[in-house]
């Protein structure tokens, strides 16, 4: 049987590697190009709880605002990672691109935000990131501008396998379940399950992003597990998994696979993504992860899983 390495080798791997230090300068600048997308949606569409009205969605060539309402028009704005171009199209049949190359997070808003408006569609949103301590405006940010194709490219196939593996473990539930969404604010892919009770206030601190919009997101008790590319305490890509609230003993429940462990300061398992892409068979191997954690989580927080379980699917 073919390995996942091996097929790397040949450049056809569906887990490419991923170093965060090899990409930084680019997903720095990635994430600040998909913040102004992000808010461009979050002006538009009608507000839906837990900010679920604000994510993007993978597609089969990179990420979409899906058709969000534009006045009495639709519009949709997708980045393609294969032709490494941005596209607004518009209900009217008009489309607009932008190509996605090396260039300053500034010229990159001037650029987008004349698309827009050429295509009369003018959102209002704070013009600066949220989430990152770094929050310069940005139209005046000139110091992100990389932008690496190979890795752009490599980074949206990884979230297209996560996208495929939480959408399967998604239909294991029956209970209040969020989409597989990517929440551009911290670069994640993402997927929530909700036991149906409401949850204690959360305590907010979420850098540049106010406290009242971080318990929005928290206003029920949740499990929540996804992806994210790596940054601050954690220098590599993973998949994690957290309970909110935390139920006593989480953190030293028992986990599988053996290389996932609980992170102290993220308050979140975390299982590295070379774990997940050297493996014989990287789904089962990651939703073994999802499961584990989720049982815990939900055992542990007493949540009535027979109500909330498809039955026979673990």
């Amino acid at each position: 049987m073919t390995t996942s390495l091996e097929l790397e080798r040949r450049g056809q791997s569906a887990w490419p590697g991923l170093p965060l230090s090899e990409w930084q300068d680019t997903r720095d600048t990635l994430q600040r190009w998909l913040q102004i997308v992000g808010k461009t949606r979050l002006a538009l569409a009608p507000s839906v709880n837990h900010w679920w009205h604000v994510t993007l969605y993978l597609t089969a060539r990179g990420l979409t605002t899906s058709p969000v309402p534009s006045g009495a028009s639709t519009v949709e704005i997708e980045l393609d990672f294969i032709d490494h171009i941005l596209l607004i199209r518009s209900s009217d049949g008009a489309t607009r691109t932008l190509p996605l190359v090396p260039r300053s997070v500034a010229d990159f808003y001037r650029e987008y935000m004349g698309l827009l408006d050429s295509s009369g569609i003018r959102p209002h949103f704070w013009p600066a990131p949220n989430e990152l301590e770094d929050a310069l405006p940005f139209a005046d940010d000139e110091q992100h501008r990389a932008y690496d194709r190979e890795y752009a490219g490599r980074c949206w196939r990884i979230l297209a396998q996560a996208d495929r593996a939480l959408q399967q473990f998604r239909g294991r539930f029956i209970g209040k379940c969020s989409p597989v969404h990517f929440f551009w604010g911290a670069f994640d892919l993402a997927c929530t399950r909700f036991s149906g009770r409401p949850a204690p206030e959360h305590p907010g601190g979420v850098p540049h992003l106010p406290d009242w919009a971080v318990r929005e997101a928290y206003s029920h008790e949740c499990i929540s597990a996804g992806w994210w590319p790596g940054g601050g305490p954690l220098p590599e890509p993973a998949f994690y998994s957290y309970a909110y609230p935390e139920p006593a003993g989480f953190a030293d429940a028992m986990l599988r696979p053996t290389d996932a462990y609980y992170h102290r300061d993220l308050k979140e398992f975390v299982l590295p993504y070379e774990t997940v892409r050297r493996a014989r068979h990287p789904d089962e191997v990651l939703l073994e992860f999802f499961q584990a954690t989720y049982e815990a989580g939900a055992d542990l927080g007493g949540w009535d899983r027979s109500a909330l379980e498809r039955p026979g699917r673990s």
